[in-house]
Formats: C-alpha cells, structure tokens, sequence
C-alpha cells in the first residue's frame, strides 16, 4: 500500500459523524491535490475492509456524486441519520458541514 493511500485511508477515518469532506480535500492533505479520482477508487475497493465512513465524503460542489439511485439513497440517508441536511438532489451545504482537520483543536494527518 503507498504512503498516499495510507494517509488518504487515516484522514477518511477521522470524518468525525455529522461532517464530510470532498474526494479533492482528502487527495490534497493525503499530499497529492490532484488524485481526487484516487480517491474515489481507494473508497470503492477499501471501505469495506477498513470500515470507512464513505458516506462521509462528496464532491467538490457539494453533492453526493454517485449516479446509481441505490448508492445515492444509501448515502443520502446515512448522512441524514448523522443530522446532515441533504436537498432533494444530494446538495449538501460544505459551509455548515465541511470538516476541516487542520483547524487548530482538530489534529494534523
């Protein structure tokens, strides 16, 4: 497994419940801000087995990527379950629930 994905994998288990954070967020603080599409990938084949909060991480512009209806529903629900407000349309406000990690009293990865 590479550094990047190690990094990538530690900073995805700290979303802490009721936050999220982007593909290209994570990609950028894992030390390559250009492999938000790493990242999509290291979530498709790892969550599982590392039992990632997912559900968790969206995209850029603040809505849930996923385009399977089922896959939608399960991760609009499951960050409805945390008290994460989701449109319609999977449009999340990244204002109110973007977790930042490098925030003074949040730790470093």
């Amino acid at each position: 497994m590479t550094e990047f994905t190690q990094r990538a994998l530690k900073i995805i288990a700290g979303i802490p419940a009721g936050h999220l954070m982007t593909y290209g967020q994570i990609a950028a603080l894992a030390g390559s801000p250009r492999a938000a599409r790493q990242i999509v990938r290291i979530l498709h084949s790892m969550s599982k087995k590392h039992k990632l909060p997912w559900h968790r991480v969206i995209n850029a512009q603040g809505k849930i990527g996923l385009q399977d209806l089922d896959s939608f529903t399960l991760q609009k629900m499951a960050l409805e379950s945390e008290g994460v407000v989701v449109s319609a349309a999977g449009e999340i406000d990244l204002e109110r629930y973007q977790f930042h990690p490098h925030a003074a009293d949040e730790p470093v990865f």
